[in-house]
């Protein structure tokens, strides 16, 4: 959780930046609270090393709260926007996959349909690799958001 400020992203990512680390997914967004933003960092560390991010996060003077979900803690969602070739003999199967995923189909154009699904990583990855015959447009995913559970 941090101060919904100008400038907070940039030093937050700066942190993991200077401590060698890449960022997987980043994503940040105002919470019920306007003054404050959840900011969700994944990253691929050691423990010993995730400890010292943990330190220095908490030293940034718009931080006001860190913590750790692990995948077991907690519900983690992304999003996959795609816009997939749809010829009239390919629409139906298109829907049906997006009907499986739970999705929905958010436009339709003369050649293509454009779908949104969300859910955990392995499900998005499932999806997309459904899709990719039909022939990729276009595609976009979310970072991951997430809280911890109960």
């Amino acid at each position: 959780m941090v101060e919904n400020k100008p400038g907070v992203l940039a030093r937050v990512a700066g942190l993991f930046a200077r401590r060698g680390f890449n960022i997987d997914s980043l994503a940040v967004g105002v919470t019920d609270k306007p003054e404050i933003s959840r900011m969700t960092v994944v990253v691929d560390v050691e423990e010993h090393s995730l400890e010292q991010v943990y330190k220095q996060l908490n030293k940034l003077i718009n931080v006001i709260k860190v913590i750790d979900l692990p995948d077991e803690n907690s519900v983690q969602r992304e999003m996959v926007l795609a816009k997939v070739k749809a010829d009239p003999t390919a629409r139906a199967e298109i829907i049906e996959i997006v009907e499986i995923f739970r999705g929905k189909i958010v436009d339709v154009g003369k050649g293509t349909l454009s779908v949104e699904v969300t859910g955990p990583g392995p499900k998005l990855r499932a999806f997309e690799d459904l899709l990719r015959p039909y022939g990729l447009v276009e595609m976009v995913r979310t970072g991951t958001i997430a809280l911890p559970r109960g």
